[in-house]
């Protein structure tokens, strides 16, 4: 059965890795979807790392929410991924559903590292189609999205592929 709004198993393990690494820190996720991710990170870290999800769907976060009710360290938030700004900064952010710039008519602003991110914070921000072109490009076209976080000047990014068909930006706060 394959879940609307969440994410692959190699993406989940990639954010198990990342967020072990964070044990003790905080630790914040925008679009938790059906709190596939979400999981995989909680799985990878003990009670003393907060983990912050925002779901903007209400529906999908009462779910999350209702989902992780007895993990205390885990809060999911039925909100934009604006309000994460209130909870940070984090060690690890994980933008997958707003601030990432992916779409500049779905999604306009992207986040501030600087406002969401500790210094050394690592930035994930996934699902984008792996290109070998510099500049990165899609079906022929900049992906303006893209290039603007791997070369953001407050950030050190890189694209790490996941699977065949997607890749993740991933970066360190500078």
């Amino acid at each position: 059965m394959e879940l609307e709004y969440s994410c692959l198993p190699a993406q989940g393990r990639f954010l198990q890795l990342l967020a072990t690494a964070r044990r003790g820190g905080r630790i914040g996720e925008s679009g938790t979807g059906c709190g596939v991710g979400l999981a995989w990170m909680a799985s990878a870290v003990d009670g003393c790392t907060k983990i912050i999800s925002a779901e903007i769907d209400p529906t999908r976060a009462d779910a999350a929410a209702e989902l992780f009710q007895e993990i205390r360290n885990v809060t999911v938030l039925s909100s934009s991924w604006k309000a994460l700004e209130e909870h940070g900064p984090f060690d690890l952010l994980v933008l997958d559903g707003g601030g990432t710039g992916k779409s500049a008519e779905t999604d306009p602003e992207r986040a501030d590292p600087a406002r969401f991110l500790v210094r050394g914070g690592t930035l994930v921000i996934d699902d984008f189609t792996p290109s070998t072109e510099w500049p990165r490009k899609v079906g022929g076209n900049v992906d303006e999205a893209r290039m603007a976080w791997l070369q953001h000047p407050n950030l050190l990014s890189t694209e790490v592929p996941i699977i065949a068909k997607m890749s993740v930006v991933l970066a360190v706060r500078l």
